[in-house]
């Protein structure tokens, strides 16, 4: 009994007794997460912080989060061009979503397992895997080589990284179909695109739709960090010329507080969509 305890991992989920055998992959991962902990709670204590004024600093971050939050103020900009450059933003988040999420769609039911071949699947699954461990800025900066800085770059950088992370997410939504389902029709005689169109897609349709809302918000966040790193213009852009060139953190601060405005609004829609395809 001792020997099994140490060959499986055992776990107490709803009352019920789940084990976890410990194979070389899971102790893997298990100690690089152990290892990223330790580094993340023992790094902090070993910098140096000798050259560090503490009060005056303290003194100045105060005072800097004082303008910024408690003193905000359009001085360069008016509020009309700051809603303008949002709607940028979000316009750049848009299409950067909508393309990636019609590429995805396709992508992912060659993905599913219950689906596609294994051998496509799996190369599939391998390439996206690439794409979302590179960051998007990075692809964003990549694309620039060829379009140059701008919204172009942006949304194609956006785009690929949208299309891996949507891709994933599709294709898991489709797994979770009953296998049963998709037998019926193929013993009925349905084809691959009517098995698709009548039992996948309508079965999967909130989850798409979920996913997809999610992927245009965080879209959305990196759109403003794009607007600055890749000048792809937008509220992110003039966060940047605020915060950097002409150094106005009374219209930072308001900027800042525009955009999360913009940011919940997002996420209200998206629970008021996702309680409409609930009761449907």
């Amino acid at each position: 009994m001792a020997q099994t305890a140490l060959l499986q991992g055992i776990h107490m989920k709803n009352g019920k007794i789940k084990t976890c055998t410990l194979t070389k992959a899971t102790i893997t991962v298990r100690a690089v997460i152990i290892f990223l902990s330790v580094f993340t709670l023992v790094g902090p204590f070993l910098l140096k912080y000798s050259a560090i004024d503490w009060p005056t600093a303290i003194m100045y971050t105060l005072d800097n989060l004082k303008m910024m939050f408690l003193q905000p103020t359009f001085n360069q900009i008016t509020f009309s061009t700051a809603m303008t450059q949002i709607l940028i933003t979000l316009s750049l988040a848009f299409l950067a979503t909508i393309l990636g999420a019609v590429l995805s769609f396709f992508l992912a039911i060659s993905t599913a397992k219950n689906l596609a071949p294994a051998g496509l699947s799996n190369a599939i699954i391998a390439f996206n895997s690439i794409i979302r461990a590179v960051p998007t800025v990075l692809w964003v900066l990549i694309f620039a080589i060829v379009a140059g800085l701008g919204a172009v770059a942006a949304v194609l950088g956006m785009m690929l990284h949208t299309i891996a992370y949507l891709t994933k997410a599709y294709a898991e939504s489709f797994e979770e179909i009953e296998e049963g389902t998709i037998e019926a029709l193929r013993a009925s005689g349905a084809n691959w695109w009517h098995i698709i169109f009548h039992c996948v897609l309508p079965q999967s349709a909130s989850y798409l739709v979920s996913w997809t809302f999610l992927r245009f918000e965080t879209n959305y966040g990196v759109a403003i960090a794009m607007g600055a790193a890749a000048a792809a213009g937008g509220i992110g852009f003039e966060l940047f010329m605020s915060s950097s060139f002409y150094y106005d953190l009374h219209e930072v601060g308001m900027i800042t507080y525009c955009a999360l405005v913009v940011a919940i609004v997002l996420e209200v829609i998206a629970l008021q969509i996702k309680k409409r395809l609930m009761t449907q």
